[in-house]
């Protein structure tokens, strides 16, 4: 089947079952959104492992109940005795940042990478901001601290979280790499509940499923509210393109920069293809190893 016309299927299906569930019951049709929302493609486990994962040594670490599993490897070259975290995307794995590993490497940094929840080899069946952040913030506590930080998606937007909760303690020197963030949770939301075509009760009691993860309303999951209260460095990538993570959610970000952030706009790599960039990565390397930057 085609792909397209396999997503308009799958679409479809969602469509009707919600539709039928908010009609005999618009709180369990609510609470099944929310689950549709947070659950991860079904691609996001089916990748065939990179040479380089496994020579890595293997990590893992309990979140939530949850065994979340990562890779660990030393510099290939001179070690500048730093850390660097990545951290993936929505639906995506640690092994699509497989060349970033190896520039880091060459550059004598020490990098980890872990499968989010729900995602790789890590166990769980969702994913939300909140334990991807409580992830992050836990890897962050057994593994680092780390000197940088390259997070793309949701799980910049998860970045962001993690940062805002630990901005104390967390070293003024650390950097922040935000790849095409999701920038706007309530974007986000919108564009599903459009998509799917959910009725207006549905729709707000879904918002209060959300809502109830971390007590907070859902303009809270906003990287633009975040950036500027961090206490370290963050450059921010984002697409004109980007048809996942909106380029105009930037805009209070542009408009009136915080001075520790640098953005960096590019034109037609969309959400995906900007990380596997050539330039993208040139920048964000320059960006960790640049110590005027810090």
């Amino acid at each position: 089947m085609d792909m397209k016309l396999a997503q308009r299927v799958v679409i479809g299906y969602y469509r009707t079952k919600l539709r039928t569930i908010g009609m005999l019951s618009p709180d369990k049709a609510a609470a099944s959104a929310f689950r549709l929302f947070c659950t991860p493609y079904p691609g996001s486990r089916l990748r065939k492992m990179p040479p380089l994962f496994h020579k890595a040594l293997k990590v893992s670490l309990p979140v939530n109940g949850l065994k979340v599993k990562g890779f660990h490897w030393t510099s290939r070259a001179t070690p500048n005795g730093k850390k660097v975290l990545i951290v993936h995307g929505f639906s995506s794995q640690s092994y699509k940042f497989e060349k970033y590993v190896s520039l880091l490497t060459q550059e004598g940094f020490e990098v980890f990478a872990f499968d989010a929840p729900a995602h790789g080899e890590s166990e769980g069946s969702q994913i939300n901001a909140i334990l991807y952040r409580d992830t992050i913030i836990g890897i962050e506590k057994s593994f680092g601290p780390f000197d940088g930080i390259i997070a793309h998606s949701l799980g910049a937007l998860s970045t962001t979280l993690a940062m805002e909760q630990l901005s104390q303690p967390v070293n003024p020197d650390k950097k922040i790499v935000l790849i095409a963030p999701a920038t706007e949770t309530t974007t986000a939301f919108d564009h599903f509940c459009k998509m799917l075509r959910i009725r207006a009760e549905v729709k707000s009691l879904f918002a209060q499923v959300i809502e109830k993860v971390a007590n907070q309303p859902l303009n809270y999951y906003s990287a633009s509210r975040i950036v500027p209260l961090l206490p370290m460095q963050v450059l921010w990538i984002h697409d004109k393109q980007d048809a996942i993570c909106p380029f105009d959610d930037t805009l209070p970000v542009r408009e009136t920069p915080p001075q520790n952030l640098q953005f960096i706009a590019t034109d037609g790599l969309g959400h995906n293809r900007i990380y596997h960039d050539k330039e993208v990565k040139n920048q964000v390397i320059r960006f960790l190893t640049d110590t005027a930057a810090g």
